[in-house]
């Protein structure tokens, strides 16, 4: 027996936004049930670094803040996420360790006390099987190698608490891989580092090329027996900026069965903002330092007057429409076909664009890849297929290395 798809009215009153001519209504209608019935995944969500501080947050009650939390996901059909562990790369050692399990704990937690509307995944077959039960699938990337503390035990303990991705570098070098962030120091990966990329493999935790330098980048495809993932990033042609992957890069990954997952971050879709931003650049590093130097120990009133700042520089930036992902998605698509392409929006860790305020908008997207002309099992693979096939392919990688002789650490 077939089941009836319901559409929330939220959902529905979003897409007749889209559609508004009678004629469109079926294609509304189409778009409204596509987006419920494909699994929609976004592989990078700052919810646990955004609020692991405050003391009364629940993630299972809607807030008026911020971009995703459950009710939200259920409202726009964001059927899975992976909440990033995430801390600055300037914390290191047994200092960072700790401070990621607390993360991975916070995150457990806010799950657990949610259990009848989510569930903690670590698979891709958990993540269809909370779809299956209507439950929000939560599973966990750790963005920044930083915080293995160049120990490859850290890394099998965090892989058995369910991180299922890591991120190699963040902003700064690691010990062992070169961030886009800075000037390369290593020339990529260096022997360490390929022995990370050769034990996330082993362990079927995905390597997340987001933030790394382009050297770290071929070493990592090149010894990466499972496809590469890049969890936020975007194309490099639209908008020059380091994290943005170029098309060769995009080419190569895909070739090799990965896939780029689109971010929504402004600046990070709009060349125009990102020059704008490069010409307040000095002005605002000036700034900074004179808040820094009136506010040496307030940092209730640094942190507050970093604010103020930011929103005054924000009024002088040109506004980028939420339509720039659909040109990133595109292109994407165009470059390396549409089995290679997914969705990493960076919510709750950066600045949305005009129209994609938060998570409950993501039904738009839908909308406008049908309205292109998209098929609709092109569009689930967008949404999330894509992504859930680079983890089964992950996974398989792990069994064979594990069942192979003399593979047991």
């Amino acid at each position: 027996m077939s089941r009836a798809v319901v559409v929330p009215a939220a959902v529905c009153l979003l897409l007749v936004t889209l559609f508004p001519s009678a004629g469109a209504d079926d294609l509304a209608a189409r778009a409204a049930k596509l987006h419920r019935r494909a699994l929609v995944v976004d592989t990078h969500i700052d919810v646990p670094s955004r609020h692991f501080a405050e003391a009364h947050y629940n993630v299972g009650e809607r807030h008026s803040e911020g971009h995703v939390d459950l009710p939200r996901m259920r409202e726009g059909g964001l059927d899975a996420g992976f909440f990033s562990i995430y801390l600055s790369a300037d914390i290191t050692g047994p200092e960072a360790v700790m401070r990621a399990l607390r993360l991975i704990d916070w995150t457990r937690r806010q799950i657990e006390r949610n259990s009848r509307e989510a569930v903690i995944a670590t698979s891709a077959a958990d993540v269809r099987r909370a779809h299956k039960q209507g439950r929000r699938a939560i599973l966990m990337g750790m963005e920044g190698g930083h915080m293995i503390a160049d120990d490859l035990g850290v890394l099998r303990m965090y892989a058995a608490l369910g991180i299922r991705y890591l991120t190699l570098t963040h902003t700064r070098h690691t010990n062992w891989a070169d961030s886009s962030g800075e000037d390369p120091r290593h020339n990529g990966l260096t022997e360490f580092g390929k022995e990370v990329v050769r034990e996330l493999n082993r362990l079927g935790v995905m390597v997340d090329v987001s933030h790394v330098a382009d050297k770290t980048f071929w070493d990592a495809l090149e010894v990466s027996r499972a496809p590469l993932v890049a969890s936020h990033s975007s194309c490099r042609a639209l908008c020059n900026a380091p994290r943005n992957m170029t098309d060769e890069m995009i080419k190569a990954m895909a070739a090799k069965g990965g896939v780029i997952q689109i971010t929504y971050v402004d600046a990070f879709l709009s060349q125009e903002l990102r020059d704008a931003q490069e010409a307040v650049r000095e002005e605002r590093e000036r700034r900074t330092r004179e808040i820094q130097e009136r506010y040496p120990t307030d940092e209730t009133a640094r942190r507050e007057a970093m604010r103020q700042l930011s929103q005054e520089l924000r009024t002088r930036m040109p506004k980028v429409s939420w339509e720039k992902i659909i040109e990133h998605i595109e292109h994407a698509v165009r470059v390396a076909g549409v089995d290679h392409v997914g969705l990493g929006s960076d919510f709750d860790g950066a600045t949305m664009p005009e129209g994609l305020e938060d998570c409950t908008r993501l039904p738009k997207i839908t909308a406008a890849l049908l309205r292109k002309g998209y098929q609709e099992r092109d569009i689930e693979k967008i949404l999330g297929g894509n992504l859930l096939r680079v983890l089964e392919q992950a996974e398989r990688v792990a069994q064979q290395m594990r069942a192979a002789p003399g593979a047991a650490r």
